[in-house]
Formats: C-alpha cells, sequence, structure tokens
C-alpha cells in the first residue's frame, strides 16, 4: 500500500470551483454541486481521488495507490466528475464519476470503451438500444469526515445530495433515458448475507435477455445452497422480501449495505445484470443495473427535480413572469409531462432501427 497523498490546499479548489461549473446548490444540507474535469480543475480532481482513496482503502476495496485516478478519469476526453461541495466547512463532500454513452468509442471487438468494459460484454442491442441513452455512473463516494451523523445535515443528506446532482444531470441532457451503475460489496462483508443479496437481486430484477453480462472469467454466483436462500427471501412482494432480507442480515451481524438501499429505494423497475469481481480494485465484486429515470418513484424524482428548477430560477428571477407565479409543483409536473413527450419519441425513433 502506497501513503496517500497530503490534502490538497483549499485555496487551489475553490480558485478551480468557479461559477461556471456550478449545477445546483443542494435539496438539503446547504451544499453546492459541481461539475469538473481533470482538464479544467486538476486541483479538485486530485482531491477526488485523495478522497476516493482513502473512502475506499477504510471499507477494504482501494487500488492501493496514493491516489485513485486512471485512464479514464485523465484520457483526452475524460470523465466528467459530480462534486458536493461543502462551502461552510470548505471541503468535499462526495461524488460520483459519469459519462454519456452516446459520447462511447469502440474497440476491434466492437465493445465500447467505458470504465465498466473491463467487468462487463454489453450485448449489440444494448449498444445500439440503450447506450446512446446512457448515463454511467461509478466511483461514487462520501468521504469519511461526512459519514458519521455525528456531523448533521451535511452528512445525513449526502447521499441525497448526490441524488440532486444526478437529476439534474437528466434535466440538462433531455435524450438520457436510464442510470448504469454498480453496486460494490467488499471482501470483507459477510458471505451469506452477500448472497442473499445477489439472490434478492436476481430474483426481483434479473435481467434474463442477457443485455449485459460479467465477463465469465470474473463472474461472481452466489454459493450458498439455493433452496435455503428462497427459505429466507420467499416473498413475491418486493417490498415484503427487502423487509425479509434486511432480518436476515443483521441477524448474521450486519445490515444491508446503503449503496444498495440507495437502489433499492428509488424504483421497482431496475435491472440487474450479474456481479463481476474488479481486481483492480482489492477484488469487491459489483454488480451492474440499469435504472429508467422515469421509472423512479414520483416523490423522489419531484424533489429532486424541485431541486434543480429552484436553482434555475434563482439565477433568472429577474426575467420571470411575475404576474402569473406558478407554484414549484405545477413546474415541476410541467417540466416531467414535456420530458415524457420527449422520451416517447426517442422510444418511437429507436423501434423504427
Amino acid at each position: 500500500m502506497n501513503t496517500i497523498i497530503d490534502p490538497v490546499p483549499v485555496e487551489l479548489l475553490k480558485a478551480e470551483l468557479t461559477k461556471s461549473k456550478k449545477l445546483e446548490d443542494t435539496n438539503k444540507g446547504h451544499n453546492e454541486l459541481y461539475v469538473v474535469t481533470w482538464q479544467d480543475s486538476p486541483n479538485v480532481v486530485t482531491e477526488i481521488g485523495r478522497l476516493r482513496e482513502m473512502t475506499f482503502r477504510e471499507a477494504g476495496g482501494s487500488t492501493g495507490n496514493a491516489v485513485d485516478l486512471d485512464e479514464y478519469d485523465k484520457m483526452e476526453k475524460p470523465y466528467k466528475q459530480l462534486i458536493v461541495w461543502d462551502p461552510d466547512n470548505e471541503a468535499i463532500v462526495g461524488g460520483y464519476r459519469f459519462f454519456f454513452g452516446s459520447d462511447a468509442t469502440f474497440d476491434e471487438k466492437g465493445q465500447p470503451i467505458m470504465a465498466s468494459s473491463h467487468q462487463f460484454h454489453f450485448s449489440q442491442k444494448f449498444i445500439d438500444d440503450y447506450l446512446p441513452h446512457v448515463l454511467e455512473l461509478g466511483r461514487n463516494f462520501v468521504a469519511p469526515a461526512y459519514q458519521s451523523s455525528k456531523n448533521g445535515a451535511k452528512s445525513i443528506f449526502a447521499l441525497d445530495n448526490l441524488w440532486d446532482g444526478l437529476v439534474a444531470l437528466i434535466m440538462k441532457n433531455q435524450n438520457l433515458l436510464y442510470f448504469f451503475g454498480k453496486i460494490t460489496i467488499y471482501p470483507s462483508y459477510d458471505h451469506i448475507s452477500r448472497d442473499l443479496i445477489y439472490h434478492f437481486l436476481w430474483k426481483h430484477y434479473g435481467d434474463k435477455d442477457e443485455l449485459v453480462r460479467p465477463w465469465d472469467d470474473l463472474a461472481v454466483m452466489p454459493d450458498s445452497d439455493p433452496d435455503l436462500m428462497n427459505l429466507i427471501v420467499k416473498r413475491d412482494d418486493l417490498a415484503e422480501d427487502y423487509k425479509l432480507l434486511r432480518e436476515a442480515a443483521r441477524l448474521r451481524g450486519v445490515n444491508v449495505p446503503p449503496n444498495v438501499t440507495a437502489y433499492i429505494s428509488i424504483t421497482s423497475e431496475m435491472r440487474m445484470f450479474g456481479t463481476a469481481v474488479n481486481r483492480l480494485m482489492h477484488n469487491i465484486e459489483d454488480t451492474a443495473v440499469l435504472i429508467p429515470f422515469d421509472t423512479i418513484y414520483h416523490e423522489k424524482k419531484m424533489r429532486h427535480i424541485g431541486a434543480y428548477l429552484r436553482f434555475l430560477n434563482a439565477r433568472k428571477r429577474k426575467k420571470e413572469d411575475l404576474d402569473a407565479p406558478k407554484t414549484e409543483n405545477e413546474k415541476i409536473e410541467e417540466w416531467m409531462i414535456k420530458r415524457h413527450r420527449k422520451v416517447m419519441r426517442l422510444l418511437k425513433k429507436a423501434s423504427r432501427k
């Protein structure tokens, strides 16, 4: 293990977090969201790499390098970084690395050159019908200093703040229909609980069409007795089955990991593509999932869409029609109706191919 680098001086971070890179203010916690790249904000991205390495190392799945930055962070057209910035304490709360599938280039075998490609094979149907509308997500983290609820709203709403940002990216890029992400489980996690989680995910979300699948030499399969798992996770109803999963995990002395809970809590129509070992990150296990944005539960969408619309309105309030102001809910519903029409046109166009 290499020694992690020292923190990047705050003055250098603040100098790069300019107004033009600000995405929005968060809904909760009084934080801010920015989008940066290695080219325009090398000091911020270096600090992101330091925090990622620190966070993942504490969890047991880091690169082992002095900083967690790879070729996707630094290539000519690098992945973009979404960060939550705490302006009061002048620190990065957490972040996501993301990539627009429509920007993908392809290798000699026709596979997209993406961070997920070293673990997963993408079918031609996925490449043709889904990839152009995908926002690929990865390397998500909440900095160690913000993982304790002792830090109040700044910590409690860290993950919620990140979702503010993800929804804002969808709103700014309405050709995006899907989040493609990974649920990570670390090698130190209880093995039987891990198997139950994989069994639960495949039972309720498993993709039988093989749109995406792990490379054969990296695929992870539950090795617990399937009959036993069926006795524990035994309900047809998703919510009831999830309750049984949580109870079983607690009996094993662990909780269902927050990133699993986060995805399950936002939609009932996620697709799960299987699990692959990540040998570049000390053999953590990544489960690939696809979330159609328009299937996210209405209340969650309303909350995060509202945060972005408030930010936009604050920027252009002088141009607002003060004679007939619309309520926030009316504006959200109006945006969602327009988006639905756009999605229908995109899907209709795709079906003609």
